[in-house]
């Protein structure tokens, strides 16, 4: 389990060791609290991060296919609800 500023995450996926707390808690906006899952992916030294409901889980791979940078360092994180 991963702590934030912004809530409790599990890390699903850090491919090349891509997440930072530090950078996560300096990207992120109050707009991802609405999701399930946030991605991150490193293109250009800049972390950028998307959200996905649980329903469309099953498109995060697609999207880093499709607008991430080939092979760059990414994260999936799956939000944890606070018990």
């Amino acid at each position: 389990m991963i702590e934030t500023e912004y809530g409790t995450f599990e890390l699903i996926k850090d491919h090349k060791e891509a997440f930072d707390v530090k950078s996560f808690n300096e990207r992120y906006v109050d707009y991802l609290d609405q999701y399930v899952y946030v991605v991150g992916d490193v293109s250009a030294d800049m972390l950028r991060l998307k959200g996905f409901h649980e329903k469309d889980k099953d498109k995060i791979f697609d999207y880093l296919m499709e607008s991430s940078t080939p092979n760059s360092p990414y994260f999936i994180l799956k939000r944890v609800k606070d018990k």
